[in-house]
């Protein structure tokens, strides 16, 4: 490339070319989110074929999101060293063959190796798809770019259930991995064909080894940590205490060496502007909350009403109807009304849907399951845009870059912490009332007795045919009086963090998604 043209702006796209790149471009997005979900309807039967338990596979979404949240803060220096279209189509490719490796895999040491892969690859695909549309669109439709990316960064999440479980029951689970191949390798050609004239310039810079290693101990550890601290008993295993420590002491290493270095991996002095704090901390709370109940729900649905995998993904797919209808309205409404009042909205309509959820009971129809997953796709489209340009504001463009790259990294680190956070409250929960619900049965009280008496009766079994069927529904109930705690405590959280929204300052005129333009 030359200095002339690696100085100026290229011009937006414009004709069939805007529409195949902008196309390609979302593609390789919704690929990346997607993955991130598709396979949740699918961790029993995984678990099941590998000959492992559920809470082994839920690692497989955990893992893939803790690599993913590692590699995101890479993107901004292996951007400036190969430059943005190279790494991009690379990722693509990267993502793709790691997910040729997943469908492969014989054992569950070797698919959760390849999704720890093809987490790494997906890191860049999320803040330069972003990048990608602010420079397709033109500079002034900024808002409607990043509508696009919003759409189909949520309907990912979404559909992944539903096509994860047709494809589980229909073929087998390493399809949902397969079916990368053939949309990555269409991305990643249209993307070259397009925008490979359009790359940006390259230079020589250092990367901050300490601060990518102590990145990755502490995150790495941390993640370790919860996802084993409810098989070892917490912090009354040796394991867990160490575990703990050293993520403790590798994070604050993390956080000073950050702030002291010269050319930071995480510029971690982004926090300073309240715009960014605020909807930084706002939008990963509120995405941990939002994807971990994603992961959690299809799992009930399966295992305790006996819905198929294709069932319980199709329970959870219309929350993209309103989420498709509604986003891209947002590229004209962000540029009239105030970000903080939209994401408000968005986090109250959140509230409600989860304090609907928390009704449920053990002989909940599918009405009921399906009509707060519908509603929830209203919040959910009030809630990307608004979040993201209040988190750009006020940012110079120089700083755009790294400020997209660092808040999209605690987002999906937030969404693996909390998947991890949520099913362990949920497991400890049901224990709580699975010890509630059985203090009084037992051979010394009468219903007891009357009961087991008339299950006998009816099921025409023996006394310990009759006790085995009363444990059975007695677990149900405990099960489902802890996922609906689980429900009420995600209603409140959303309601609790709305103040963070207003920690920033008005986003009305600001051009948060206008700056993310001139940033990229």
């Amino acid at each position: 490339m030359s200095s002339s043209s690696a100085e100026s702006v290229p011009a937006p796209l414009t004709g069939a070319r805007f529409a195949l790149g902008a196309i390609a471009v979302a593609l390789a997005t919704f690929m990346n989110v997607l993955d991130s979900s598709i396979a949740n309807v699918a961790i029993p039967t995984l678990s099941g074929n590998l000959g492992v338990s559920v809470d082994e596979g839920t690692w497989v979404i955990t893992l893939f999101a803790a690599a993913n949240a590692v590699s995101i803060p890479l993107t901004g220096w292996l951007t400036q060293r190969v430059g943005q279209v190279k790494l991009f189509v690379f990722a693509i490719l990267a993502f793709t063959f790691s997910s040729w490796l997943c469908g492969i895999a014989p054992t569950l040491p070797v698919l959760l190796a390849a999704r720890v892969l093809q987490g790494v690859a997906a890191g860049p695909l999320v803040p330069l798809s972003q990048a990608l549309l602010l420079n397709t669109f033109p500079k002034e439709k900024g808002h409607s770019a990043l509508s696009l990316w919003a759409m189909t960064a949520t309907v990912g999440p979404i559909a992944g259930p539903a096509l994860g479980g047709w494809i589980t029951d229909s073929y087998s689970w390493s399809w949902i991995f397969y079916i990368n191949i053939p949309v990555g390798l269409f991305a990643a050609g249209v993307v070259w064909t397009i925008y490979r004239d359009r790359e940006t310039p390259t230079k020589r810079v250092p990367i901050d080894v300490m601060g990518l290693v102590s990145l990755i101990a502490w995150v790495a550890s941390l993640q370790i940590m919860l996802d084993k601290g409810k098989d070892l008993d917490w912090f009354s295993s040796p394991l867990i205490c160490a575990l703990g420590i050293f993520a403790l002491i590798s994070f604050l290493f993390f956080v000073i060496w950050e702030l002291t270095e010269e050319r930071p991996i995480v510029n971690l002095r982004l926090f300073a502007g309240r715009n960014f704090l605020g909807g930084t901390i706002a939008i990963s709370v509120a995405y941990g909350v939002f994807f971990a109940n994603l992961v959690v729900l299809p799992q009930w649905i399966q295992g305790f009403l006996g819905y198929r995998s294709v069932d319980a993904g199709l329970v959870t797919a219309p929350l993209g109807i309103f989420a498709i209808i509604l986003a891209p309205a947002m590229g004209r409404i962000m540029g009239k009304t105030d970000a903080r009042v939209l994401a408000t909205l968005a986090f109250i309509g959140f509230a409600v849907v989860f304090f609907m959820r928390a009704q449920y009971d053990t002989d909940v129809d599918r009405l009921t399951l399906v009509l707060p997953t519908l509603l929830q796709g209203i919040p959910t489209a009030l809630f990307f845009v608004p979040l993201t340009a209040i988190i750009l504001s006020g940012l110079r463009p120089d700083q755009v870059p790294s400020a997209a790259g660092l808040s999209n990294f605690v987002r999906v680190f937030a969404g693996a912490v909390g998947t991890s956070l949520i099913t362990t409250g949920w497991s400890d929960r049901t224990i709580l009332h699975h010890s509630q619900l059985t203090e009084r049965a037992t051979a010394y009280d009468p219903g007891f007795l009357e009961s087991i008496a008339s299950l006998r009766d009816t099921l025409h079994v023996d006394t310990n045919g009759a006790v085995a069927f009363f444990e059975r529904g007695l677990t149900a109930q405990a099960t489902m009086l802890g996922l609906n705690d689980i429900f009420w405590l995600s209603g409140v959280t959303f309601i609790v963090i709305i103040p963070l929204i207003w920690v920033a300052r008005s986003t009305r005129g600001s051009g948060g998604a206008a700056a993310a333009a001139a940033g990229h």
